[in-house]
């Protein structure tokens, strides 16, 4: 048996029936490998909904939300001005053939977060309704993109509306570190005392909570097997090659799906307040005996009770009181006295929900399926994908709702947001900023801020006592500043500035928490200060000149990654990790000048050991396409980078081949073809062509020969070691060579595999030194690198 057989194990041959199963060979150990073992089903409508994000091979993700990339004039001269190669760019003004999905991508992540407490009979209610989780499962989907425009202003007043500015629901327990609760668990009314599990052999919901690499790179694998064991994507995929995409305009779905899930259930930390409830929706029934004593009580148990937040949040945030009107038994008269009381008593952040309390099933007339929430963790995912692999059921368990219920939350999410959330955040900043930024940047705020570099005895901070000033507000041996203390409520306005868009403000306030964190050595705090002021200046759209990006921007992400990972006591690799992927991706944006600065950073990631072999795999193609936007000036092509972005997609593709993915392997090698321009192409005498070097010529002809080897293996189709087999493999090749006539690429050689065992092992010679080096050493100082 050769090498690569044993490497990678050949899987059944399918049967001929659609609705049998099929077993996924295991890859490689990872924290939640048993999932590879568990049994695939082709034909399972379930699953294919958890994997619709990534089943589009093409390259580009359904409903992404890219904008139209505006068209830019390339001089025909090195010295005509109006070039982006100084990377002074904005992302309004993108290079042709880039797309601001990351971008988009980024400025809904931070979104402001919104508990979720009901009481007994509103998760009964829902659990009729087929909900097993509650009234936060039926609200999840409709705040993460809030229906209409919502306006905000910023902090000169000037307004600004927002079409996909969304809010996250999240359950009252997940900030305290806790699974999700249960919804089977009775709470006593009285005293909230809980009554025992409705059954003892419900299983416990999965955490909400992200930031766990290993999760994300497990889960965006299984992405990648489900689209590699898919033999009708594969058709679609090599049909739709007749149009190839320029390996520049779009992105992975996958490498999307990877930033998605590192954006998705940020974790409740001190050092930042992105997801500290910024509101609190306190739900109850029409059908509670007390509801106004009942609202009370829920306020105080999330307040003061045991459900109250760690002592590093802040606590008195905007409560919001629901009333659910059950419309089929209900008497709408008793639940308008009801909610006339809740307004007397709480004020004007009160709403009445009507919804229907029978289960809907998929044949009723207005049946709608409960939208998928796009924002889940990678542990939520997986967990779910093992739920319904392991099911006997194969139909989807996605509950249906009727049609109404889905306009009355859409009407209640709408108020929420545009009536009470923005406009209390907008207040608070105004507030803030007027007693303790302003303070803080005049004369009296820069003397104190200077003062705590000195103890009082005018010693200088480096003295060998352990605190560095008796006037500082960071707790050293917890690690966190009180909610109140100035430096806590400036990291708020900052957080909220960002939420609401207002970057210049955001800029500026994380540029001098930079400097207090630093006087105050929390060092975690200061890497959080300065990787959102990095991000800041690079999601606004004002123009960054190159010294203002290698001084300020470069510089901040440096100390940011440095002191996730250097400095502290328990290295925080998640973090480094958000800080290194977002940059790159809001650099590339800038225009040619920055891509450099990108793909530098995306090095680092694979430097520092931050991913595992899938993000390793996914990185290294995105070095290709920051070095790719880089298209030169000229007839010339003066200062091009297409070359060693064609080097970088081979690596790629490498990567892929490794990890036994054959279809991705197989377009990134077609994406550095087509960077070298050989793509397609043939010479007069009928033939491909063929690269002017030589050794990379040959690398590139072996390592497709050992894709293809490695996609007919997956499929079961290589001979076996007593010779069967050899049918199906001339049926296959047959099948191949038609492919080859419809996209017209050179894939002449697969007519040599014919009987062939297992293609010969790369041989790359003298060509691996180089292939070895990062993208700093193969760095050309006379910018004459051609395409």
């Amino acid at each position: 048996m050769t090498p690569l057989q044993d490497a990678t194990p050949k899987p059944p041959r399918y049967p001929a029936d659609l609705e049998a199963s099929m077993i996924l060979p295991k890859q490689r150990a990872s924290p939640a490998s048993s999932l590879a073992s568990l049994p695939y089903r082709r034909s399972n409508p379930s699953l294919h909904k958890l994997f619709e994000s990534t089943t589009s091979l093409s390259g580009s993700r359904p409903s992404s939300g890219s904008a139209t990339p505006t068209a830019s004039v390339v001089p025909s001269s090195t010295f005509s001005p109006g070039s982006r190669l100084n990377g002074a760019g904005t992302p309004g003004s993108l290079p042709p053939g880039v797309s601001d999905e990351h971008r988009l991508l980024i400025q809904r992540a931070f979104a402001p977060h919104v508990v979720v407490l009901a009481d007994t009979e509103t998760e009964e209610l829902m659990r009729r309704k087929g909900l097993e989780g509650g009234l936060l499962q039926l609200l999840r989907p409709f705040g993460e993109s809030v229906p209409g425009k919502v306006t905000i202003r910023d902090s000169v007043g000037a307004g600004k509306s927002c079409d996909d500015f969304g809010v996250r629901f999240v359950g009252i327990n997940e900030g305290l570190g806790l699974p999700p609760r249960n919804p089977n668990l009775r709470v006593n009314t009285t005293n909230g005392q809980s009554e025992g599990a409705r059954t003892s052999s419900s299983a416990v919901p999965p955490r909400r909570i992200g930031g766990d690499v290993a999760q994300i790179e497990e889960l965006v694998d299984r992405h990648l097997q489900y689209s590699e064991f898919n033999t009708e994507g594969m058709v679609s995929d090599y049909l739709s090659q007749s149009e190839p995409v320029p390996a520049e305009a779009t992105s992975s779905p996958f490498y999307t799906l990877y930033l998605r899930r590192l954006l998705s259930g940020l974790p409740l930390v001190p050092h930042e307040t992105f997801a500290h409830p910024v509101a609190g929706v306190i739900a109850i029934s029409s059908r509670n005996p007390n509801p106004i004593e009942e609202l009370r009580r829920l306020y105080k148990r999330q307040h003061d009770g045991d459900l109250r937040l760690p002592q590093w949040v802040e606590n008195d945030f905007l409560r919001y009181y629901l009333l659910i009107h059950d419309e089929d038994t209900g008497d709408i008269a008793k639940s308008n006295q009801t909610f006339d009381a809740m307004k007397r008593h709480f004020g004007l952040h009160c709403h009445l929900l009507r919804l229907k309390s029978q289960q809907c099933i998929p044949s009723d007339d207005d049946s709608v399926r409960l939208p998928t929430c796009e924002w889940m963790s990678a542990g939520e995912e997986l967990a779910e994908i093992q739920k319904r692999e392991t099911a006997d059921d194969i139909t989807d368990p996605t509950p249906y709702i009727p049609d109404s219920d889905i306009t009355a939350i859409k009407t209640f999410v709408r108020e929420l947001v545009a009536q009470s959330i923005v406009p209390n955040m907008e207040r608070a900043i105004a507030t803030w900023n007027e007693q303790v930024l302003a303070r803080r940047r005049g004369i009296s705020g820069r003397f104190m801020s200077l003062s705590k570099r000195w103890t009082p005895f005018g010693s200088s901070r480096n003295s060998s006592s352990p605190t560095l000033s008796s006037n500082s507000n960071y707790d050293s041996l917890q690690g966190f500043y009180r909610p109140d203390a100035p430096e806590a409520l400036m990291r708020k306005l900052a957080d909220y500035c960002f939420m609401l868009r207002d970057w210049k403000l955001a800029l500026s306030t994380y540029d001098i928490l930079r400097t207090d964190f630093q006087n105050d050595k929390a060092w975690r705090h200061y890497a959080g200060a300065a990787e959102m002021a990095a991000l800041s200046a690079l999601m606004s759209t004002t123009p960054l000149s190159s010294k203002t990006r290698t001084e300020n921007i470069d510089a901040w992400i440096e100390a940011a990654s440095y002191s996730y990972t250097d400095r502290q006591r328990s290295a925080a690799p998640y973090y480094a990790l958000r800080t290194l992927a977002l940059g790159l991706e809001l650099l590339r944006l800038r225009g040619s000048g920055a891509a450099d600065d990108a793909a530098r950073w995306a090095s680092r990631i694979l430097e520092t050991g931050l991913v595992g072999a899938v993000g390793t795999a996914l990185f290294t193609e995105r070095i290709s396409a920051c070095y790719a936007v880089r298209t030169g000036v000229g007839a010339f092509k003066l200062g091009s980078r297409r070359r060693k972005a064609a080097l970088w997609a081979v690596l790629a593709a490498e990567n892929w081949w490794r990890l036994d993915k054959a279809l991705q392997a197989e377009k990134c090698l077609d994406a550095a073809t087509r960077l070298y321009g050989i793509h397609g192409q043939e010479t007069q005498t009928g033939g491909p062509v063929k690269l002017p070097f030589p050794q990379m010529q040959a690398y590139i002809d072996e390592l497709r020969q050992q894709i293809l080897g490695l996609r007919l293996t997956n499929r079961g189709l290589l001979l076996d070691e007593d010779g069967e087999g050899g049918a199906e493999v001339a049926q296959s090749l047959m099948v191949e060579e038609a492919t080859e006539t419809l996209d017209k690429s050179p894939r002449g050689h697969r007519k040599s595999l014919i009987g062939m065992v297992a293609p010969p092992p790369i041989d790359v010679g003298p060509l691996s030194p180089r292939l070895e080096r990062g993208p700093e050493a193969d760095r050309r100082d006379d910018q004459f690198e051609g395409a």
